[in-house]
């Protein structure tokens, strides 16, 4: 028994297993970029999660514990909200790359006080940031990454069915070791742009050092704006072509989390 009974029959098993499913679905929607940014009402991520439950429930055998309500069911409902938060978890840290790219960027050129709210975390963001975030938002959903990524969610009940969700310390630490890729590809993202400041730097700094009268800090600014500004135009197709890889890698990396 579910360990409630609203005496509705076989409709009060279905609901339960409806909920019981959504459980997965919820905690990974949460948990992704996309879905799970702050500026998506909840009860659009409900309806989604709802939706897709649905389909898992006509595709897949899936049955809600027999008590739910019990020790045992709450922990095989919190291995349920273990698999998805890991696959969206994955997904976040991936993208978190092109921001801390822009943020050095930012800092480089001198626009780190050109700060705002960014709409998806609620964090306070630079402008580049936000400019990388919707870039690669776009080129991930016009790829159709984010059907992908439910199918993800969908597989995972025939890789982990409920009371096999425990992902061991080796899965684990696979999850954790995305946080160094995460780096990688920000120094990669941030590299050719920073590089170019670099440059501009170093000509300002012998300038001023040969022509004392020169303002550095009058003369290094509008020429490390103006040349990021440039950098940027000018790295426009190759940062296009790595958020593409890296959107392709987002999802790569979590469905390697379903490889037995």
């Amino acid at each position: 028994m579910i360990g409630i009974d609203f005496g509705l029959g076989a409709i009060e098993q279905e609901l339960w297993r409806l909920l019981f499913v959504m459980t997965r679905i919820g905690a990974a929607l949460l948990a992704a970029p996309f879905f799970g940014a702050a500026s998506v009402p909840v009860q659009l991520r409900v309806a989604i999660a709802g939706t897709i439950a649905v389909l898992v429930c006509a595709w897949t055998p899936v049955q809600a514990p027999d008590a739910l309500l019990s020790l045992q069911g709450i922990l095989i409902v919190a291995g349920e909200v273990l698999v998805g938060l890991a696959l969206g978890f994955i997904l976040q840290i991936l993208f978190a790359a092109p921001v801390i790219a822009a943020e050095v960027i930012s800092g480089t050129m001198g626009l780190s006080m050109a700060v705002s709210n960014d709409p998806a975390t609620g964090e306070r963001s630079t402008a580049l940031g936000q400019y990388f975030t919707i870039i690669l938002v776009l080129i991930f959903l016009s790829l159709g990454a984010h059907l992908q990524f439910l199918s993800l969610v969908v597989e995972s009940y025939q890789v982990f069915p409920p009371g096999e969700t425990w992902l061991g310390a080796e899965r684990i630490h696979h999850v954790a070791e995305f946080g160094g890729k995460m780096f990688a590809l920000a120094v990669a993202i941030a590299l050719p742009v920073v590089m170019i400041l670099l440059i501009v730097q170093f000509v300002t700094g012998v300038l001023s050092r040969s022509a004392p009268s020169l303002n550095l800090f009058a003369l290094g600014l509008p020429a490390g704006v103006l040349a990021g500004i440039a950098a940027l135009i000018t790295a426009a197709p190759l940062l296009f072509e790595q958020l593409i890889d890296l959107s392709y890698v987002a999802v790569t990396d979590s469905a390697s989390l379903l490889i037995r």
